[in-house]
């Protein structure tokens, strides 16, 4: 059986919108979409028995409230959910081995809420092995698309571009062939980034290397994924900047950024990365954060 797509959901708006969000890529994949809530149980009244049937009332009704926006959004929709008792992050952890993406709600400049809050946050971000997309709340359908010619939102529209953070110095596989799947599932053009910062060397070229040096580099990594991909449409440009600053300003208007993150150093502590960090606090598009090792 093909892995689903897995949102996790906790009543919030956030993860709300992230399940309307899951039920599309699910449906641009082929996949199932599967509903993930966590609940722990906190003392109440009536002993450990009666803690633990209004837990499971409680996330019961999450779900329903879950399922209820997805199949408006998506009547057709291949669907089934699954609540856990546990800690929140080790259950998602959990249900990520089995999923082809997971996705989860994000409130941005705030950091996260619901079931994302503080180090739980970094403990999926950091240690999961799948891709993981974070969505905003208020994230609507129409928002990955172009506006109509009136300027009106549309669904009829094409989509409007997935955005691909690339270091050309320590490129990633995993991560550009993500973004470039992700476009050719839109049909939407990929608009691929490097940040430069001027007078820092890059990798193999001198102190002093030039923006057309860089230039030169991402074309030649991209080479091999344009003939991979002919159908999908690919800009690249080299902006001279902080990463976070450049991917930030490029990312307005897209459907998606993705970037890439590294598992190498987890072992020292759940972290993200200064650029990775950055983004999901400050991007208003989903963004899609992609291990590699």
């Amino acid at each position: 059986m093909l892995a689903p797509v897995i949102a996790g959901v906790d009543g919030s708006a956030e993860s709300l919108a992230a399940a309307e969000w899951a039920v599309r890529e699910a449906e641009r994949r082929g996949r199932r979409l599967r509903l993930v809530h966590a609940w722990e149980r906190g003392p109440r009244p009536g002993g450990e028995a009666s803690a633990g049937a209004v837990q499971r009332h409680l996330a019961r009704r999450v779900l329903r409230q879950a399922e209820d926006r997805v199949r408006a959004a998506s009547p057709g929709t291949r669907l089934d959910d699954e609540q856990t008792q546990g800690p929140a992050t080790e259950v998602l952890l959990h249900a990520a081995e089995q999923a082809e993406l997971l996705v989860l709600g994000s409130r941005g400049l705030s950091g996260f809420t619901g079931f994302l809050v503080g180090s739980v946050a970094l403990g999926v971000i950091a240690k999961v092995e799948r891709p993981v997309v974070l969505v905003r709340a208020g994230e609507e359908a129409t928002d990955e698309h172009l506006p109509a010619p009136d300027g009106s939102p549309s669904t009829r529209t094409g989509c409007r571009d997935v955005v691909l953070g690339v270091d050309v110095a320590d490129p990633s596989d995993e991560v550009i062939e993500f973004a470039f799947e992700e476009a050719g599932l839109r049909g939407a053009r990929l608009r691929v980034v490097h940040a430069r910062q001027a007078g820092v060397p890059l990798g193999p070229l001198p102190h002093g290397s030039t923006a057309d040096a860089s230039r030169e580099l991402l074309d030649d990594l991209l080479s091999v994924w344009r003939e991979k991909y002919p159908d999908v449409e690919v800009l690249a440009t080299v902006s001279t900047g902080r990463a976070q600053s450049v991917l930030v300003r490029a990312a307005s208007g897209a459907s998606l950024l993705v970037v890439g993150h590294r598992l190498a150093d987890r072992t020292v502590g759940p972290r993200t990365g200064p650029v990775t960090h950055g983004v999901v606090h400050h991007v208003d598009c989903p963004v899609a954060v992609v291990p590699h090792p």
